[in-house]
């Protein structure tokens, strides 16, 4: 049996970077709920909700492709 990991210990750096800022996008998503449901709360269309987050979710996403598919240069030999 092959006990070797799929990736190297790079891989798997770069791949925990990638998760950190999707987990970071979605924690800046969340939130912006009003007290009452009478009440309108601007502030759930703000710049950082609906522009900073989504960009860090699909760059962490990016990320982690990367990280699937890079292969440092000491294993290509």
């Amino acid at each position: 049996m092959n006990n070797e990991l799929p990736f190297g210990k790079l891989n798997y750096f770069i791949m925990v970077g990638g998760l950190v800022l999707i987990g970071l996008g979605f924690m800046l998503m969340s939130g912006g709920q009003s007290e009452s449901r009478d009440v309108f709360n601007p502030e759930v269309f703000s710049t950082t909700r609906i522009t900073i987050a989504p960009i860090l979710v699909l760059l962490g996403l990016g990320v982690v492709g990367f990280s699937i598919f890079f292969k440092p240069k000491s294993e290509e030999n």
